[in-house]
C-alpha cells in the first residue's frame, strides 16, 4: 500500500477532549497536522506552540475553505458540529467529531445526510469506545453470553466541568443550553444513550427528568435521568455534575435473560445462571480499535463502514434518545416513538 500521508486539520478547539486526540494524531507517521482554525487566539497559539501546526486561522470555516485536507478533527460546541460536517462534506473531507454528535436530533440528521450524500466517513469519537472493559463487555453482550438484554444502565458523573478543571473555553458552552443542547443531560446521559442505541436501537418510549440540585450559578441542569423502554428491556441514562466521590457501584451494568455483566474498575464481572461469578481481566486494546484516529484511518483505507458506538447511525439514534429525554423532562410527557416495520 502506498505510504499516504493524511493531511489533518482541526476545526475548533473548544472541546477539551481535543488535546488528548492531538497527542494521538501527532504520533501517527501516516498523518500530518497541517492547519487549525478557532476564534480564540489563545487556543491558536497553544496548538501552534505545542504541536507545531504550521497554519492557523481565526475561524474553522476559513481553514476548511483554504486548505486541502483529507481529515478534519472537529472539537466544537455541540450545536456547531453539523455546520462543520456539512462544510467538510462539500469538499469530500472525512470528519471525526467529539462526543456527543450534536445539540439535537435535527442537527444529527443533517450530519448523517451530508456524510451520506458526499460519501465521506463520519465518526463520533466516544471515549468509552476505547476502554478495554467496555470493549470486553460489548463483545460478550453481542455474543449472547447473558442472553437478550432486559436492562442496561450507565451513570456518568463528576463534580461539574468548572469544578474538575475544564478550561473556560469548554465549560462556558457546556453551561449554555443552546450550544450544548442541555446541561449534564446532554453532556453525560449521552454515554448510556449511545450504548443503549448500540445494543438495542431506538426505544419505543422515552421519559426524562432534569434539575438544578446543587449548583449556585446558572446551569441548564446539573442532574438528569433518561429512561428508555424497549419491547423487552429498560435502558437507564444517569448524568450528574455534582458527584464529589467515586462511583459507589459497578458501572455500567447490563442484565440479560441469562445473566449479568458489570464493569468495576478495570475488571468485568460476569454472572451466568447456575454458575459461579467470573471476574474477568479484559484483554488489551487491539488494532485497529485502540483509539479514534486509528479506527477512522483503518475504515478509510479499507473502505469499511464505521461500526459500533462511534458510527454515525448509532450516534444519531443516541441523539434522538437525548432529544426525547430532554423534551419529556421539560414537558412532563413521555415521548412515544413510532414503531418501525
Amino acid at each position: 500500500m502506498a505510504a499516504k500521508k493524511y493531511r489533518v486539520g482541526v476545526a475548533s478547539m473548544v472541546h477539551d477532549h481535543v488535546w488528548g486526540e492531538l497527542d494521538i494524531w501527532t504520533k501517527r507517521k501516516d498523518c500530518e497536522l497541517v492547519a487549525a482554525g478557532d476564534v480564540n487566539e489563545e487556543l491558536r497559539e497553544r496548538i501552534s506552540s505545542r504541536y507545531g501546526v504550521p497554519r492557523v486561522y481565526p475561524s474553522w470555516e476559513e481553514m476548511i475553505d483554504k486548505e486541502e485536507l483529507d481529515i478534519v478533527q472537529a472539537a466544537s460546541e455541540n450545536n456547531v458540529c453539523a455546520d462543520i460536517v456539512e462544510r467538510c462534506a462539500a469538499k469530500g473531507v472525512h470528519v471525526i467529531s467529539e462526543k456527543p454528535m450534536a445539540a439535537n436530533v435535527e442537527q444529527a440528521n443533517r450530519m448523517v445526510a451530508a456524510a451520506q450524500k458526499a460519501g465521506i466517513k463520519l465518526m463520533i469519537n466516544w471515549p468509552t469506545a476505547w476502554s478495554p472493559a467496555i470493549q470486553e463487555m460489548e463483545r460478550r453482550i453481542l455474543a449472547g453470553e447473558i442472553g437478550p438484554l432486559t436492562y442496561f444502565k450507565q451513570r456518568s458523573a463528576h463534580n461539574g466541568p468548572k469544578e474538575i478543571g475544564c478550561t473556560t473555553y469548554f465549560w462556558q458552552w457546556l453551561y449554555d443550553e443552546e450550544k450544548n443542547g442541555a446541561g449534564a443531560l446532554m453532556d453525560y446521559c449521552c454515554y448510556s444513550a449511545d450504548m443503549c442505541a448500540r445494543y438495542m436501537g431506538l426505544p419505543t418510549e422515552v421519559t426524562g427528568f432534569r434539575g438544578v440540585f446543587v449548583k449556585d450559578y446558572p446551569v441548564p441542569d446539573d442532574n438528569a435521568i433518561i429512561l428508555m423502554k424497549y419491547p423487552h428491556a429498560f435502558g437507564v441514562a444517569e448524568a450528574c455534575w455534582t458527584q464529589k466521590v467515586h462511583y459507589a457501584t459497578h458501572n455500567p451494568v447490563a442484565y440479560g435473560v441469562d445473566g449479568s455483566l458489570a464493569v468495576g474498575g478495570d475488571k468485568l464481572y460476569l454472572q451466568q445462571a447456575g454458575k459461579e461469578q467470573q471476574v474477568i481481566t479484559p484483554r488489551p486494546l487491539e488494532s485497529p480499535k485502540r483509539n479514534g484516529p486509528e479506527y477512522l484511518i483503518h475504515c478509510i483505507e479499507n473502505n469499511e463502514p464505521i461500526e459500533g458506538f462511534c458510527s454515525m447511525e448509532v450516534s444519531r439514534d443516541a441523539q434522538e434518545i437525548l432529544s426525547a429525554g430532554k423534551k419529556a423532562a421539560d414537558t412532563g410527557v413521555t415521548v412515544r416513538f413510532p414503531r418501525n416495520g
